[in-house]
């Protein structure tokens, strides 16, 4: 008999909720089909970042002290903050927007609202804020793009919420992946089957056999709910071991590299739509220099580890990039020489359909966003709109093409036609 594929699933620990829905008969006769793309990866910067050290410098010795107003680089049209001779470990502003400033967006001057991490982390992650059913983006779009793929929806931690619209998959580490992805084999080892092919292909109809019998028996729904159920542990093993393939022998160091390899190598198999990266240990209430200083450099590198590998995978021109924080960091210090929760801050997107070498929104040289005309995206000292993540994400959900989606339907947004941003994404996104 096949291993039990939840099983497995419990002893590598990887944390999944399989598809609560009955397989379609096209499903019953034949492989789950591959997702082809687009993917969406969302990183996180937990805890708060300062953006005056990232994409939204000010050189004044009251926001920040490694750097002076003079110092200020450019590249393109981004202005960012100096790092290079701060930084100890992972890439510095400097080589980041060398590479992928000509790709880049840059959204500054957001305005979040509040400044506590469990609403802010919310309300970045879903576009509500008042409202603990909402789904985050990722998982919005992985359910109405490939609902039905093994892995959908992947997250790493930071908030995670699916609207019960799709299953939350999480995979710690690389060895759980291949382990998950072989359920068939001695401890994920290809080369050590539980049964020779022969007997597999037996064991399958058999099992696909029985499972038609019993759904043209009438059942109580409970019990034809759990029959599906049981068998779609059957399709979805045998579709994740198109992974295997994709998996790197050798584990990266870091954090968010080890979380792209799952990631990515789910994207290129095609059982997975999005993922949700994070690392923490933004919150930097005192030493805030020195720790954005190792957090920020290692995010960066994080970003460009996953799109280095992209591209290795022939997957780059399907990849959509997201790297957010849920709060900023306050325009001053406080008596620890760090910095507190600021409601201000920004976030940036890189990737297909999206216009780089773009910055859109401002903040004045005390840390404010100024309005924004959501029309020709300029900002006004006095005319112009707050943006807000409910702005930002329903830009998101038209550029993926799901805002008339039914799942999307379920949960609204409430933004004004007349707030709607115009042309976020850029030229090759007209009325968007």
């Amino acid at each position: 008999m096949r291993r039990s594929f939840l099983k497995s699933c419990a002893l590598t620990g990887l944390g999944l909720a399989m598809p609560a829905r009955t397989l379609t008969a096209t499903e019953e006769k034949q492989d789950l089909q591959p997702y082809e793309g687009p993917h969406y990866l969302v990183f996180n910067a937990s805890g708060g970042w300062d953006t005056t050290y990232l994409m939204d410098p000010k050189g004044t010795e009251q926001i920040n002290r490694l750097y002076k107003r003079d110092d200020i680089l450019t590249h393109g049209n981004h202005t960012f903050a100096p790092t290079a001779k701060h930084k100890k470990q992972g890439l510095s502003n400097e080589d980041f927007f060398a590479e992928f400033g000509q790709s880049l967006l840059v959204f500054n001057g957001l305005d979040y609202s509040v400044n506590n991490h469990a609403p802010c982390s919310r309300y970045m992650a879903t576009g509500k804020l008042d409202s603990l059913a909402y789904p985050t983006f990722a998982a919005l779009v992985a359910a109405c793009q490939g609902g039905s793929c093994p892995l959908s929806f992947l997250t790493f931690g930071n908030y995670s919420a699916t609207g019960n619209l799709v299953a939350k998959a999480r995979v710690p580490y690389l060895p759980s992946l291949r382990r998950i992805a072989n359920a068939d084999s001695i401890e994920g080892n290809v080369k050590s089957p539980y049964h020779d092919d022969f007997a597999l292909e037996r064991i399958e109809a058999t099992l696909q056999q029985q499972h038609s019998d019993r759904l043209k028996q009438n059942q109580l729904p409970r019990r034809q709910h759990a029959e599906s159920m049981l068998y779609a542990a059957q399709v979805n093993s045998k579709a994740l071991k198109r992974v295997t393939p994709h998996i790197p022998k050798q584990i990266p160091k870091t954090r968010l590299a080890q979380q792209a390899e799952i990631a990515l190598a789910s994207f290129k198999a095609g059982v997975c739509v999005s993922a949700n990266l994070s690392i923490g240990q933004f919150d930097s209430h005192a030493n805030n220099d020195a720790d954005q200083m190792k957090l920020i450099p290692e995010f960066l590198e994080g970003i460009a580890y996953a799109l280095h590998r992209a591209e290795d995978l022939n997957i780059r021109d399907k990849l959509v990039v997201i790297a957010q924080s849920e709060m900023g960091r306050t325009p001053g210090y406080n008596q620890g020489n760090g910095k507190d929760h600021w409601s201000i801050g920004s976030v940036m997107f890189l990737g297909p359909g999206i216009e780089g070498n773009r910055v859109i929104g401002h903040t004045d040289e005390k840390q404010f966003a100024l309005p924004l005309d959501p029309d020709k995206l300029t900002t006004n000292d006095k005319i112009g709109i707050r943006v807000r993540p409910e702005h930002i994400h329903s830009a998101l959900r038209k550029f993926a093409g799901i805002a008339d989606h039914p799942y999307s339907q379920l949960f609204p947004l409430g933004v004004d036609q007349s707030q709607q941003l115009t042309n976020l994404w850029g030229k090759s996104r007209t009325g968007i």
